[in-house]
């Protein structure tokens, strides 16, 4: 398997992980999406001190001040931030809503990377932004069919909370990987578990007000199953799917990376029809079907301008 696969075989097994993310909220639907968080991303910390402890010391020698304040923002906007803006737009309009306008990452994105040196132009890229369009409408077209079309302040809501989500993930997307393209002595799992760590203490920071404040009132059952939602959160889409995408990051060019979010969506949609017991319906499959010919138009491109240079 050449870099570009592999590459996208990393984005592949990121989305995998990262799809059971639009999910949780519907399995705790009596815990606020700031406890499901706070809860999740401490799980993160703990595993990532864990593991990279031994040798915290020497991985951090090689920070300054830039990089600390990168890994603290991108903690913030990339995790803390974009995973309460998903639970509560999962919350207040459901999963297929929230992912109509996060599948627009991919465009956000690529649109970005192609003002970066050496980035395939977007002149190459329109065929793949346009079937990555017609997949993410395409996904919606039914929920959005299927409702009532009356005003509901909880949509709106939901649909700030979802554009909110858009824009943070869209930096941090950006802002990693040009970090991760300048520190060329940190290997992608040091910085994975170092963004879990500084992740990990911003979330206990958040403990307080995010348990003690928190609404309604929780047997030892409920406690105990979201303690093991939050938990597997922590290791599979953090852990495991913040290595994977970090993998990715570094044999990919921005304007591919951006397209790889796309299989977010996919896994995303995958879990909910399991979670719902039925399969995709005809319009569903389609858009799936143009979702991944985006990708594929999205790597002939980048074979096409490595030919050309």
């Amino acid at each position: 398997m050449n870099r570009t696969g592999l590459g996208v075989f990393y984005g592949m097994l990121a989305g995998a992980m990262w799809g059971g993310i639009f999910l949780a909220p519907k399995l705790v639907p009596d815990f606020s999406a700031l406890q499901l968080s706070t809860a999740r991303y401490l799980t993160y910390g703990l595993i990532s001190l864990a593991i990279i402890g031994p040798r915290m010391k020497q991985v951090s020698a090689r920070f300054g001040k830039q990089e600390w304040i990168a890994l603290a923002w991108l903690s913030m906007i990339g995790n803390i931030v974009y995973y309460v803006f998903i639970s509560t737009a999962v919350k207040l309009s459901g999963v297929a809503f929230t992912s109509i306008i996060i599948g627009f990452l991919p465009v956000a994105v690529t649109i970005i990377g192609s003002r970066d040196h050496g980035a395939v132009s977007l002149r190459r890229l329109w065929p793949s932004l346009l079937f990555g369009a017609i997949g993410i409408v395409g996904i919606s077209w039914q929920s959005l069919m299927q409702s009532d079309g009356g005003f509901d302040i909880s949509r709106v809501v939901g649909l700030i909370c979802a554009l909110g989500a858009l824009a943070s993930w869209t930096a941090f997307a950006v802002g990693n990987a040009r970090w991760l393209s300048r520190l060329k002595d940190v290997s992608a799992d040091d910085w994975n578990m170092m963004t879990g760590v500084v992740t990990g203490a911003l979330a206990l920071a958040l403990a307080i007000p995010a348990f003690a404040f928190g609404s309604g009132t929780h047997d030892a059952a409920d406690w105990l199953h979201f303690a093991a939602i939050a938990a597997g959160l922590g290791f599979t889409a953090s852990i495991l799917g913040n290595a994977f995408w970090n993998r990715m990051s570094r044999m990919l060019p921005l304007t591919m990376v951006g397209q790889m979010i796309l299989f977010e969506t996919l896994f995303a949609l995958l879990y909910g029809f399991l979670w719902e017991g039925r399969g995709p319906t005809s319009i569903e499959a389609i858009a799936i079907c143009a979702v991944v010919l985006s990708v594929a138009l999205c790597m002939r491109a980048h074979r096409a301008e490595k030919l050309m240079a």
